[in-house]
């Protein structure tokens, strides 16, 4: 039997830009070409779209870069 299956990779890049933009605009057209380069993403898992938005990191995330630290060590 034949399944369908939906896949989502999630990821995180520290980039530097003049605007939140600039910084989505950076990855997107990175990530594109190398989606677009990859016979196996393209023709086996056929990749349709690629998502993503910038932030400013705050409290929030320092707090979570601080536990992926602990929980290495």
């Amino acid at each position: 039997m034949k399944y369908k299956v939906h896949w989502i990779i999630d990821g995180l890049i520290d980039v530097d830009a003049e605007s939140k933009e600039e910084a989505e605009k950076k990855v997107q057209e990175e990530l594109e070409t190398y989606v677009k380069n990859s016979e196996k993403l393209m023709n086996v898992f056929i990749a349709k779209s690629i998502q993503g938005s910038a932030y400013l990191p705050g409290a929030e995330q320092k707090d979570e870069n601080k536990n992926e630290d602990n929980n290495n060590s």
